[in-house]
């Protein structure tokens, strides 16, 4: 079962997004993962969906829009994908995945972009086994 997230299940959310911060070798912080997602949520700044296994949540898939004035459409950025290691290798990625691309589908928007790191290569394997695309025309670049 996949749901998008409310204000009601953040605390099941904000203990989710902690693991996923620290699996990216951040510090623990459950008091800053509640504010930081309970303020994206209330100002609807992202698109978040949990995903449960036996109605435990094991995962969650964030969504933030971005726009193109090229071909004037709304996109979505894929910026955090995360299931529990207890329930991984089980479809539940996948299904987080599937559901973002028909979210993005049911808004109209161009596509779904995402990011990864170049060594990891199981999240790789499993965007194109989707059909995502990996980009060569571009290149990006980050600023402070």
């Amino acid at each position: 079962m996949i749901e998008r997230a409310t204000i009601n299940e953040l605390h099941s959310l904000a203990e989710l997004f902690d693991s996923y911060r620290i699996f990216y070798k951040q510090e623990s912080n459950l008091e800053g993962a509640v504010s930081f997602l309970k303020e994206r949520l209330a100002n609807e700044e992202s698109v978040i969906f949990l995903t449960y296994e036996d109605s435990n949540p094991v995962g969650f898939v964030q969504l933030y829009p971005t726009f193109s004035s090229v071909s004037m459409k709304r996109s979505w950025v894929l910026n955090d994908l995360y299931v529990n290691a207890s329930a991984r290798k089980k479809g539940f990625g996948e299904k987080l995945i599937k559901k973002a691309i028909e979210f993005a589908e049911e808004t109209g928007a161009k596509g779904v972009a995402l990011e990864t790191g170049h060594d990891n290569v199981t999240a790789q394997s499993l965007y194109e086994k989707i059909g995502f695309k990996k980009e060569s025309n571009y290149f990006y670049y980050f600023s402070l």
